[in-house]
């Protein structure tokens, strides 16, 4: 197990992406902290996950809001390794986007992992070690119709990886992200239904992927395995082309 003795906070952890890896960070041997909106549903992943080891807890947050964010960094302390996975994603033309929900996904995908990476940060820099993994889109790099503000959030955190891990890394914190493709039945086409399945057959690989292939190069990038990548956005999207 290559991450005995450190702590994992993975936001959005109670269900698809988040849940696959909490899981896989816990087979390594971390203690792993989740966060999310659902206690029922956190608590459900703890006791699945955790089996009443105590390795896994679970942290109520809304990352919309401030406070909380602020709260979520405050209860779980000093970490080694944090998983920037929640995403709001409501959808729509952009001729379509309402103000409200345009500023929720802002909030939420941007705004919030910028400032719980401010607040964590500088305890894993005080250590000289650390790694920091985002969760952004193949959309931050191609056009999706019906995703305008979604990808620009995510793009926004694909050069947000590259400052931070100009910022970090000199001082032994790695940062990346790791860009998905159309994922079932999870993430934005998820919400798609069959747009996200037609999506998902037009890539090389020829279909939507699982929360699980995501987890797994999550867990490549936090471990010490990628100990010579920092400032990387590692595509787990299928293949768009070749």
């Amino acid at each position: 197990m290559e991450l005995e003795d450190q702590v994992a906070l993975v936001t959005a952890g109670t269900a698809g992406i988040g849940a696959e890896v909490a899981r896989l960070l816990v087979r390594e041997g971390a203690q792993v902290i989740i966060s999310g909106r659902n206690a029922e549903r956190g608590a459900k992943v703890v006791a699945d996950i955790g089996g009443g080891s105590g390795q896994v807890r679970f942290i109520a947050a809304d990352l919309g809001d401030l406070d909380s964010v602020r709260n979520l960094a405050d209860q779980a302390g000093e970490v080694d390794i944090l998983v920037n996975n929640a995403a709001g994603f409501p959808t729509g033309l952009t001729v379509d986007q309402d103000v409200a929900s345009f500023q929720t996904m802002f909030d939420t995908n941007v705004r919030a992992t910028y400032f719980l990476t401010g607040l964590l940060a500088p305890a894993m820099l005080a250590k000289g070690r650390g790694s920091i993994v985002n969760v952004t889109t193949m959309g931050a790099s191609m056009g999706v119709a019906g995703a305008s503000g979604f990808s620009a959030t995510k793009a926004a955190l694909a050069s947000f990886t590259r400052s931070c891990a100009a910022e970090f890394s000199p001082q032994g914190v790695r940062v990346n992200s790791v860009a998905p493709g159309p994922t079932h039945p999870d993430g934005v086409l998820g919400e798609w239904g069959e747009r996200g399945e037609d999506l998902g057959k037009n890539l090389v690989l020829g279909r939507t992927e699982r929360a699980a292939e995501i987890a797994e190069a999550i867990l490549f990038l936090a471990s010490p395995r990628a100990s010579y990548v920092t400032g990387s956005t590692l595509a787990v999207d299928g293949a768009t082309a070749i």
